[in-house]
C-alpha cells in the first residue's frame, strides 16, 4: 500500500513540474498585455495651465456715500437689493436714512433766511444813515454859503463883526471838508459790513444746497445693466451678506454691479512659462465650482513688471487676463478657476504616453508587444506635454507598446547603441 502511494505523490509532483514554467510564463504575459498602449494618431496640444479668479471686464463699485459736512460715521440701509438680482440703469440699488439730511437742509435753510433777513436790515439801516449824512452834508454847504455872503458885510460892519463872519466862513469850511471826508469813509464801512452778511448768506446757502444734494445721493441709482454682487461684511465670526437695517460707514463698499455678458480670468504666471505665452493664444476655462462646464477665451494681457513669491524671492509672477467668450448664469465673479493656455498644437499625429517612452544613452526607445513576445525599438519624438508625446518615426499607427518599460542588467545591455 505505501509503494503505491509514493508512486502517485512522485507522478503529481512530475506534472506539477512540468506545467509550473509554462503557468508562469502565461501569467508573465498576461501582465504585458495589460499594461500596453496603442500607438494613436489624433491631435496634440501642449498647454500651460493658468490659476487664478472670475473677474467683470466691466462693473461699476456701490460705495456708501461721502457727504458734504458729514458728522455722523455711520449710515444706516433702508433699502438693498438682494444679491444675484439682475438690474437695469437707473434702478435703485441701496437707500440709506434720510431723516438727519432732511433735518439738515431744514437748520441751513434757516440760517439762509436768517441772514437774508439781516442783509435786509443792514441795507436799511445803511440808508437811513445815509440819507442822515446826505442832509448833514447839503446843511454844510447851505452854512457855507451863507458864511460866504456875510464876509461880504465886511467892508461895512465893524472890525469885531467882520472877524466873526470870518470865523464862521473858516469854521462851516471846515465842517463840510470833515463831512465830505467821512461821508465816503461811512460808505465803504457800510459796503464792508454788507459784505460780511452777504459772504455768510452764500456760504449758508451753499451749505443748504450741499445738505438738499446729500438727501439726494442717500439713494444710489445703477448706471449700467448687470447682475448685482453684495459685498460680504464680517459680523461675529464669519462674513456675510449685508441687510437692510445695518449701519455703514461712509466710503465702505456695499456691493458691485458686474456685466455678466463680458467676463474674464485675472491669474498669475511663473516665470518659468512666461516665454510660451503670447498674446492671442487660445485658451479652456475650467470653474473649481463647476468642473464639468468648458468656456472658450483667448490671452489678451500679461504684466510687464513681476512681482515676487511669497516663499521665495527670487521666483516671481506676473499678472495675466484671459477674456472668456460668450456668458453663462453661473459665470459670476470671485470664482476660483483654471485656464488652461493652447501653447502648440499639432493635428494627426502619432501619440503615446510619455511612460511608454524610455532613454538610453540618449536614445528614446520604445518596448513593442508582437506576437506574444516584447521587442525593443529605438524612435524618435517630437512635441511633448506632461502626459503624453508626439512619435515622428520608428512606429506605426496601432502598434502595442508597453508602459511602465524598467530596464536594468542584461536588458540594457542589449540596446542598441
Amino acid at each position: 500500500m505505501l509503494p503505491a502511494l509514493a508512486c502517485c505523490a512522485l507522478l503529481v509532483l512530475a506534472a506539477c513540474a512540468r506545467f509550473a514554467p509554462q503557468a508562469a510564463q502565461g501569467s508573465s504575459g498576461d501582465n504585458a498585455v495589460s499594461n500596453t498602449v496603442k500607438v494613436e494618431r489624433r491631435n496634440f496640444r501642449r498647454t500651460v495651465r493658468l490659476h487664478g479668479t472670475v473677474q467683470a471686464v466691466e462693473s461699476y463699485s456701490v460705495i456708501a456715500p461721502r457727504l458734504a459736512g458729514q458728522t455722523a460715521m455711520t449710515m444706516v440701509m433702508t433699502k438693498l437689493v438682494r444679491n444675484g438680482t439682475r438690474v437695469r440703469k437707473g434702478d435703485v440699488l441701496v437707500e440709506f436714512d434720510r431723516q438727519t439730511q432732511m433735518q439738515n437742509v431744514l437748520d441751513r435753510e434757516a440760517d439762509y433766511n436768517n441772514l437774508l433777513a439781516q442783509i435786509r436790515k443792514k441795507q436799511a439801516d445803511q440808508a437811513s444813515a445815509k440819507a442822515r449824512d446826505d442832509t448833514e452834508l447839503k446843511a454844510a454847504q447851505v452854512d457855507v454859503q451863507a458864511a460866504r455872503v456875510d464876509m461880504r458885510k465886511n467892508e461895512l460892519v465893524s472890525i469885531i463883526e467882520a472877524e466873526i463872519n470870518i470865523q464862521n466862513l473858516a469854521q462851516a469850511e471846515a465842517k463840510l471838508k470833515q463831512l465830505q471826508e467821512t461821508y465816503a469813509l461811512k460808505r465803504q464801512a457800510e459796503a464792508a459790513d454788507l459784505r460780511i452778511l452777504e459772504i455768510q448768506r452764500d456760504r449758508a446757502r451753499k451749505a443748504m444746497v450741499y445738505a438738499q444734494t446729500n438727501i439726494e445721493k442717500m439713494a444710489i441709482h445703477s448706471p449700467l445693466d448687470g447682475l448685482v454682487v453684495l459685498t460680504p461684511v464680517y459680523r461675529g465670526s464669519r462674513y456675510v451678506d449685508p441687510q437692510e437695517g445695518d449701519e455703514v460707514r461712509a466710503g465702505y463698499p456695499v456691493m458691485l454691479v458686474v456685466d455678466p455678458l463680458s467676463m474674464q480670468v485675472r491669474a498669475r504666471v511663473n516665470q518659468v512659462d512666461l516665454p510660451c505665452l503670447q498674446l492671442g493664444q487660445t485658451t479652456e476655462v475650467r470653474l473649481d465650482a463647476y468642473p464639468d462646464m468648458v468656456f472658450h477665451g483667448s490671452l489678451d494681457r500679461l504684466g510687464a513688471i513681476g512681482s515676487a513669491s511669497y516663499y521665495s524671492p527670487q521666483i516671481r509672477y506676473f499678472g495675466a487676463t484671459v477674456t472668456i467668450a460668450g456668458s453663462n448664469p453661473k459665470l459670476v465673479p470671485d470664482l476660483t478657476a483654471a485656464a488652461d493656455v493652447v501653447v502648440e498644437s499639432l493635428d494627426s499625429v502619432l501619440v503615446l504616453p510619455r511612460e511608454a517612452i524610455v532613454h538610453h544613452k540618449g536614445q528614446a526607445m520604445v518596448e513593442v508587444w508582437l506576437a506574444g513576445r516584447s521587442e525593443l525599438r529605438p524612435v524618435k519624438i517630437g512635441a511633448m506635454n506632461d502626459c503624453e508625446v508626439v512619435i515622428t518615426s520608428g512606429v506605426e499607427e496601432g502598434t502595442t507598446v508597453i508602459r511602465n518599460v524598467h530596464l536594468k542588467g542584461d536588458a540594457a545591455r542589449q540596446l542598441p547603441e
